[in-house]
């Protein structure tokens, strides 16, 4: 009687449902093909295995389960173990049953036996199945096995970093242990992606927000740069609200004009979603005295469905009721900028038309704010980027945003950077 030896292709078939013709071998000391090991099966093992793959053949898995349980039990070596393993692995291939495949697999890689060759693949599968049945601890022990074997970098590490999450679970994970599991988890992931952008494949969006999650809940420092991929990846206004709520979170010093202008970035990428952000939104632009702004955020919340018709009412009707003198000052406060000594009423009487959605006048009064100077230049850069932005003038917007030097504004301009990327 000659063995089945398991090689490369029986486990592509085997998780495809298939079935395996693979080279056969004898069980004595005998010169092995395709890397096979040199095994001196004992006898009685030798016959056990026999009975099991003549019941085999005939599709009879009952009787061939029970004489490889009867092959176990007359064990007495390694090689015994190995070779057992081997016809489990075909068998249950056959049978196509999961639990064997996986006995199978534990029993060729515990025995020490595996060709190298082989053992990647196998040690690969076998975490799959450790993750599936949560067994979280083997299947690390098994992805890190596969991953030294050179397997497949960008499926093992995937296999890791759910084993590591899975450990991790969900409950107090900012705290040790779960806080160290959760960073081996996203090392993991990250791997993953690297090997997949290595071998020239398009990383799943989804990996990114796992990390984003992942990092966020365990308060991990990375998350930042998690959410960066994220919106590269998946360039929406959900990935880039993340990202502009981490700046915030990071950020609680903020003055509100540096937020109305972070919030801003967030209407203009469709990143405003729940009534608090619209409220917000108006909010930041009410106490900077910019009320056509207040008004276009209220009225964009209430269209949407997001807010009700009295919703925000405190920060509309005090807008409303100065909407008309504010517009009607702005002829006589442009001739004020030109003959200012400074651009300080430029930049304001700017700031006035970009809430009104003029854009073409607010450019024009920013360009006159820096050549007059006395203002912040970072500050109105960075307004004249975003009045840019909305006119669709992105290549100016972003020469603009590029000028933006330091601090929290040269983060705000970069958070503009980012979206305006998305529209090259």
């Amino acid at each position: 009687m000659r063995f089945v030896t398991p090689v490369a292709l029986a486990l592509t078939l085997a998780l495809a449902g298939g079935a395996v013709s693979a080279p056969a071998f004898a069980a004595k000391k005998e010169e092995k093909k395709g890397g096979a090991p040199k095994l001196n099966v004992s006898p009685d093992v030798v016959k056990a295995l026999q009975t099991a793959q003549a019941a085999a053949q005939k599709n009879d898995f009952a009787g061939a389960k029970a004489a490889l349980a009867d092959a176990d039990s007359k064990a007495k070596s390694n090689d015994d173990k190995y070779q057992i393993g081997a016809i489990k692995l075909n068998t249950s291939i056959a049978s196509k049953d999961t639990a064997m495949q996986n006995e199978a697999l534990t029993q060729m890689l515990d025995s020490g036996l595996t060709p190298p060759e082989q053992a990647g693949q196998f040690n690969a599968v076998a975490a799959e199945q450790a993750l599936q049945a949560k067994n979280y601890d083997l299947a690390i022990t098994r992805a890190k096995a596969a991953a030294a074997a050179g397997y497949k970098a960008e499926a093992v590490n995937v296999t890791m970093a759910q084993a590591y999450f899975g450990k991790a679970g969900t409950a107090n994970p900012s705290v040790e242990p779960q806080r160290s599991l959760n960073q081996q988890g996203l090392a993991a992931l990250k791997a993953a992606a690297d090997a997949t952008k290595a071998a020239g494949g398009q990383v799943p969006a989804q990996w990114y927000q796992i990390g984003v999650s992942r990092a966020a809940t365990a308060k991990l420092p990375e998350v930042t740069e998690w959410a960066k991929q994220a919106y590269q990846a998946a360039p929406n206004g959900e990935n880039l609200r993340t990202l502009v709520r981490l700046f915030q979170q990071a950020n609680p010093n903020i003055s509100n004009r540096e937020n109305l202008d972070v919030l801003r970035l967030m209407a203009t990428s469709g990143g405003l979603v729940l009534a608090q952000d619209y409220l917000e939104y108006a909010e930041m632009a009410s106490k900077t005295g910019i009320y056509g702004e207040v008004k276009s955020a209220i009225d964009a919340g209430r269209s949407k469905g997001v807010l009700n018709a009295s919703q925000g009412g405190d920060l509309y009707q005090p807008a409303m009721g100065k909407i008309a003198g504010d517009k009607g000052s702005l002829g006589s406060a442009e001739a004020d900028a030109k003959k200012a000594a400074n651009g300080k009423i430029a930049a304001a009487t700017a700031d006035a038309y970009l809430g009104y959605g003029d854009y073409a006048k607010a450019v024009a009064m920013f360009e006159l704010a820096k050549q007059k100077g006395g203002v912040d230049a970072d500050e109105v850069n960075t307004r004249m980027g975003i009045a840019k932005a909305l006119s669709g003038d992105n290549v100016s917007a972003k020469a603009a945003f590029q000028s933006v030097q330091a601090g929290s504004r040269k983060q705000i301009a970069d958070l503009w950077l980012a979206y305006l990327a998305t529209k090259a």
